[in-house]
């Protein structure tokens, strides 16, 4: 009988297992994947998750089935999706809530976003705006800051989140004005107040507060974004009305587990960027008033990186601390 040396039967093991993990590459996916969104049914998140979990499905020929984890700013949802294998099986909805302002706003955060998670691609950004009452007196932002700077005068502005305060004292610092922050827990309270004019104005997404701008019940003073959004071509921007410096998103993006295999974690980045370029995928962004981010890995990494860091600069400089 024949005697295999040592060397050959390393050798062929090597080689079988190079067989077993090449075969393992290649039939990814294998099994449904689930979509994490920290985030409740009907909200804006779950409605985007839902779409592009729909579209990714196609691409990949497995189904993506959501799983709303709501609660504690985003941190269930996010850390359902750290304790789950890192196989490529879990996709996380993150957003500039959870990913860049948690962070900066939430003491003791269970999770690092760059250390535990590694993006797949973008998804939507969209503008923010400041709003006031229908019948309000100030009619634009200029009267805006007028008003915030006339002498024994003050402006109370809503928000419902940290983020969105950040957001409202980088416009202070930018317009070298005072407008005096009014916490609410829930963006309903605070669209309800605004419009019966229980406060000055508010402060939250164009497309959230779309359906009250058109009824007439508030007027918003200016948008976030680079350019005016078509979906509401009336309303300048920040940039137009005299702070060319002053840009603002709220924007969602799916990322996976830092330890997630790079193959898994191409394939669905490949699959996303063809999702990206679909006229579904294009026509959704136009009807919700949002810019597609047609950003792979290596550019949501940087852009993820680049918020985290201003949030950091303008919740410092404002002595905004975790709670």
């Amino acid at each position: 009988m024949k005697t295999i040396s040592v060397p050959v039967l390393l050798l062929l093991a090597i080689g079988l297992g190079s067989m077993v993990f090449g075969a393992s590459a290649q039939s990814y996916p294998g099994k449904p994947i689930r979509l994490m969104v920290p985030f409740g049914a009907g909200s804006g998140s779950d409605i985007a998750a839902r779409f592009f979990g729909d579209q990714l499905s196609g691409f990949i020929g497995q189904p993506v089935v959501v799983e709303n984890r709501p609660g504690a700013n985003g941190v269930i949802g996010v850390m359902a999706a750290k304790t789950a294998p890192a196989d490529g099986y879990t996709l996380l909805l993150g957003s500039w809530t959870t990913i860049s302002v948690n962070p900066v706003a939430v003491k003791d955060l269970p999770y690092d976003p760059v250390q535990d998670f590694k993006p797949v691609s973008g998804l939507t950004r969209s503008m923010i705006s400041i709003a006031v009452p229908g019948n309000s007196a100030i009619k634009s932002l200029a009267d805006l800051v007028t008003q915030a700077k006339r002498a024994g005068s003050f402006v109370n502005v809503g928000t419902y989140s940290t983020g969105f305060q950040i957001i409202l004292e980088t416009f202070n610092a930018t317009a070298g004005i005072k407008l005096i922050n009014v916490p609410y827990k829930a963006a309903g309270q605070l669209h309800t107040d605004v419009m019966g004019g229980q406060i000055d104005a508010a402060m939250d997404g164009t497309t959230s507060l779309g359906p009250m701008y058109r009824s007439g019940k508030l007027r918003l003073l200016a948008a976030s974004g680079e350019r005016r959004d078509p979906v509401f071509a009336d309303i300048p921007t920040f940039r137009e009305s005299g702070y060319p410096d002053f840009l603002a998103w709220g924007w969602s993006s799916f990322f996976v587990r830092a330890e997630t295999p790079e193959d898994a974690t191409q394939k669905l980045a490949d699959a996303m960027q063809k999702v990206l370029n679909t006229n579904a995928t294009q026509e959704f962004a136009k009807k919700n008033g949002s810019d597609l981010m047609l950003m792979g890995p290596a550019a949501m990494r940087k852009f993820q990186v680049d918020e985290i860091g201003k949030f950091r600069r303008v919740a410092a400089a404002a002595g905004i601390k975790p709670e």
